[in-house]
């Protein structure tokens, strides 16, 4: 697909239903923010199911993909779903473990351990935050019977191919709606952590890596090196293990062909030219400032992309902070808004510093500054 002026990954991500980590990993290089308008990315649509069970729901943390089988008489369907994952430091639990119940709307019931996180950040969290726009649980909760573990939607969908969570599952808010009517009680949910997968079809043999080198999995691995040697002593052919190493080597998370089962074997996973859709859904939009607006001044920018990657970032946070980019000078203002009351300004200027770090100053409507003027010159 062509990328047009204004793109940026995550929204691509958002609207094909990809994580930002596969769009990131299959096009290297490619700037996630400020992308070229009329640059060629990748996207990668094909999957490797992991080596799991096909029943219920299989989570793989390594692709970051939740994938969904359903069977009606003799036949199976797979639904996928890009997901959020947990942090190094709060990783998502693997193993066997089932849906114990389901919620619209949920209540989230702050943990002690994430409480304590934000009461040190200057961030104190209410015992439980109800419904609503600052809700992380979004919309619909399905919970584990693995305690404290969900599989939940998002108030932050920039977040879905990222190691983001405190161990949940997270998905786009459009995705867990659909996974949600789909999921009944009961559903047995299996979670894998496989860099390495194996698959075949139509007579090739295929490989998927999400794993640097420098990450390298030995148990995983050995398992994948273990099912290729096994399709050679299968087939009697050896396989171009050069073709291996560099799968391995770029990791780039898209099944790439390695061993023709016979040779000859026609049909391969192709590139298919993908039209910018006319509108990609989801991507934040930035209402109008308006004169009598409150706003916040982000900071001011000498480089113009520098500015625009900055407002993308802040566009993307969750709840949005609509940021765009103004001209001065020679340089450039980057301004948060808008808000109707100081109050509203002020919140966001807290996000911004405890989110991102950033110190941002409060604007006063152009007509409240005006109006101050004519009762001092009276």
């Amino acid at each position: 697909m062509r990328l047009e002026k204004g793109d940026t990954l995550p929204d691509v991500a958002r609207h094909f239903s990809l994580g930002i980590n596969a769009v990131s990993a299959a096009n290297p290089g490619v700037d996630i923010w400020v992308p070229e308008a009329g640059e060629r990315i990748m996207l990668p649509l094909s999957f490797i199911l992991p080596d799991a069970p096909r029943e219920g729901i299989v989570i793989n943390l390594a692709a970051m993909r939740l994938f969904q089988f359903k069977r009606n008489a003799d036949a199976l369907a797979v639904l996928t779903y890009p997901i959020g994952i947990g942090t190094e430091e709060r990783p998502s639990p693997t193993g066997r473990m089932y849906v114990e119940r389901k919620a619209t709307r949920p209540t989230w019931h702050v943990p002690a351990s994430i409480a304590k996180d934000h009461q040190e950040k200057g961030d104190p969290l209410p015992a439980a935050v109800l419904p609503g726009p600052d809700n992380p649980l979004g919309e619909y909760a399905l919970y584990l019977s693995k305690p404290t573990y969900l599989i939940h939607g998002t108030n932050k969908p920039a977040s879905i191919g990222l190691r983001a969570t405190n161990g949940c599952i997270r998905l786009y808010p459009e995705d867990v709606e659909r996974f949600y009517e789909n999921t009944p009680v009961k559903t047995s949910v299996h979670i894998v952590n496989q860099p390495y997968l194996i698959g075949q079809r139509h007579e090739i043999v295929y490989m998927e890596v999400h794993a640097v080198p420098e990450n390298l999995n030995t148990v995983e691995f050995d398992k994948a090196y273990r099912k290729l040697r096994n399709i050679e002593k299968e087939t009697g052919r050896t396989l171009d293990w050069s073709k291996v190493k560099k799968v391995l080597a770029d990791a780039r998370g898209i099944p790439v062909p390695v061993f023709e089962i016979r040779k000859g074997s026609a049909e391969k996973i192709e590139a298919v030219e993908v039209q910018h859709p006319i509108e990609l859904k989801g991507k934040p939009e930035i209402p109008e400032l308006k004169a009598d607006d409150w706003s916040v001044l982000v900071a001011d920018v000498p480089d113009e992309i520098d500015a625009v990657r900055l407002a993308a970032i802040i566009n993307h946070q969750g709840p949005q902070i609509p940021a765009r980019v103004v001209a001065k000078g020679a340089g450039y203002r980057v301004i948060a808004g808008p808000y109707h009351a100081a109050g509203e300004a002020r919140d966001a200027i807290k996000r911004l510093r405890i989110d991102l770090g950033i110190e941002g100053t409060l604007m006063k409507p152009v007509k409240e500054v005006v109006t101050r003027k004519e009762v001092s010159r009276k």
